[in-house]
């Protein structure tokens, strides 16, 4: 990895003093060991051995905040919904976090469920693109942005057929189909209503049991 690391600059032009670690306080020379931000190559981003979920855009890393409890149920129950579906008809395979998903060369995303249908390559480190994404909407703005916005923009770019976006915030499921190089909306289903699949004929999901599902045991 790159060691060459610039010091910050302040408002006025002048080299910022590096940060010196003590007791307490975060190993900033740690950093110096790594690549700034938007000087990161992919096969850096691809050989980082961490357990922190963290996506890559332009030489950047994002970091995205490790999934809540109810996070984890919700997106438990919706890929074994799909996995049940897509094995039985043998139709491809369904991955969730932290697989890779290429957006273009230099972007990477990491859905919470994904299905990659036969035929589509899928290399040791992520799959090249997706026919199915599901994003499960994280609490806050940033996150909230990032998955409402910013990785609808990034999967209709890859051409992902069909995009799920699930907000326990407003207990909807969104499901977007791609038309032409964008979405649009098939359906916005809440509790009491069942969401269902343009892509996968038949593939629905019960909106009141999929946000019931955050608080089982």
């Amino acid at each position: 990895m790159s060691t060459a690391t610039r010091l910050p600059i302040d408002v006025e032009g002048n080299e910022q003093q590096e940060p010196r670690s003590s007791r307490g306080t975060p190993t900033w020379e740690i950093a110096l060991l790594f690549p700034e931000q938007g000087e990161w190559s992919e096969e850096e981003y691809f050989n980082l051995d961490t357990n922190h979920l963290i996506e890559y855009v332009d030489g950047c890393l994002e970091f995205l905040p490790m999934p809540s409890l109810a996070h984890q149920l919700i997106s438990r129950f919706l890929f074994l919904l799909l996995d049940q579906y897509v094995s039985s008809r043998s139709l491809g395979i369904v991955l969730y976090s932290p697989m890779r998903v290429q957006i273009r060369h230099g972007k990477h995303r990491e859905p919470d469920v994904l299905y990659v249908a036969k035929g589509r390559r899928i290399e040791k480190q992520f799959a090249h693109g997706a026919d199915l994404v599901i994003e499960i909407v994280s609490e806050g703005k940033e996150n909230r942005e990032r998955d409402l916005v910013a990785k609808r923009a990034d999967y209709a770019t890859a051409q992902v057929p069909e995009y799920w976006i699930v907000d326990p915030e407003t207990q909807t499921i969104t499901v977007l189909t791609l038309d032409g190089d964008q979405y649009r909306v098939h359906g916005e289903f809440k509790p009491g209503e069942t969401a269902t699949s343009v892509l996968l004929d038949g593939f629905a999901v019960d909106v009141t049991a999929c946000f019931a599902a955050a608080s089982s045991e």
